[in-house]
C-alpha cells in the first residue's frame, strides 16, 4: 500500500449522514472482470435515469471534478464491508475523508488501503464544512499526517487526532500483512525455538490435506 504523509487537494462537500457503501460503489458496477473504479464512485447519484450526468451532484460540478478530499457527515461508509468503496475513492485521488464519524468496517478498510479517515468533533466539523462550502473549490486544503493538521483557506489550522498505531501504519504504508512482516525476525526466532524445544510437533501429520 502507498504510504501517506500529506495530501493537498480540492475539498468536496458531500454533507449527508449515513452514506452507505452501495451508494459509494454500486454493485452493478463491479460485475465486470476489470471494474472501472474511477467511474464507479457514486455512479448512480452522478447519473440521471436517461444516463446523462446530473449537474446538481457535487462531483459533477466543474470546480469539484478533480477532488482530493471528501468532506461529509455522520456514519460515513455504513452498510457492507465492500472494499471497493475505498478503492474507488483512491482511483479518484481522494486520499482523505473528513467526517463527523465513520462506520467501523469502512474506517478499517481505509487504513488498510492508505486512505486517511479523519473524524472531527461536531463543532469543529461544522466549522470546517462552512469553510469548505465558502471556498467552493477555489483553493485547495492540505492535510499533514506528521503534524496532524488540516490547513487551508478561511481559518486557522485544525488539529486532528489519530491513534498512534493507525498513524504509524499510514506513514509507513503497512496493511495487516506489512505489520506482521515488521516482526519477521521475531517470528522466525520463535519458530526455531519451538522446533528445538518441541520437535515432536514438527513431525505431526497434517490430516487436513
Amino acid at each position: 500500500m502507498q504510504p501517506f504523509s500529506s495530501h493537498t487537494g480540492i475539498a468536496v462537500p458531500l454533507i449527508r449522514d449515513d452514506i452507505n457503501t452501495d451508494q459509494i460503489a454500486p454493485t452493478q458496477a463491479m460485475r465486470d472482470l476489470k471494474p472501472d473504479y474511477q467511474k464507479m464512485l457514486f455512479m448512480r447519484a452522478r447519473r440521471r435515469d436517461d444516463g446523462s450526468e446530473d449537474p446538481n451532484f457535487v462531483l459533477n460540478k466543474p470546480q469539484f471534478r478533480n477532488p482530493g478530499i471528501l468532506v461529509t457527515g455522520q456514519n460515513f461508509g455504513a452498510g457492507s464491508s465492500r472494499e471497493a468503496a475505498v478503492w474507488c475513492m483512491l482511483a479518484n485521488n481522494i486520499r482523505v475523508i473528513v467526517a463527523k464519524s465513520f462506520a467501523d468496517i469502512y474506517r478499517e478498510n481505509c487504513l488498510q488501503n492508505g486512505l486517511l479517515p479523519i473524524a472531527l468533533p461536531p463543532d469543529e466539523a461544522d466549522a470546517f464544512v462552512s469553510r469548505v462550502i465558502e471556498t467552493n473549490g477555489a483553493a485547495p486544503f492540505s492535510v499533514d499526517l506528521v503534524t496532524q493538521r488540516i490547513s487551508g483557506p478561511g481559518g486557522a489550522d485544525i488539529q486532528f487526532e489519530l491513534p498512534a498505531a493507525d498513524r504509524m501504519r499510514l506513514l509507513e504504508g503497512l496493511d495487516d500483512i506489512g505489520l506482521t512482516l515488521k516482526h519477521a525476525d521475531e517470528i522466525v526466532a520463535w519458530e526455531k525455538r519451538v522446533a528445538a524445544q518441541q520437535p515432536w510437533l514438527q513431525a505431526a501429520v497434517d490430516h487436513r490435506r
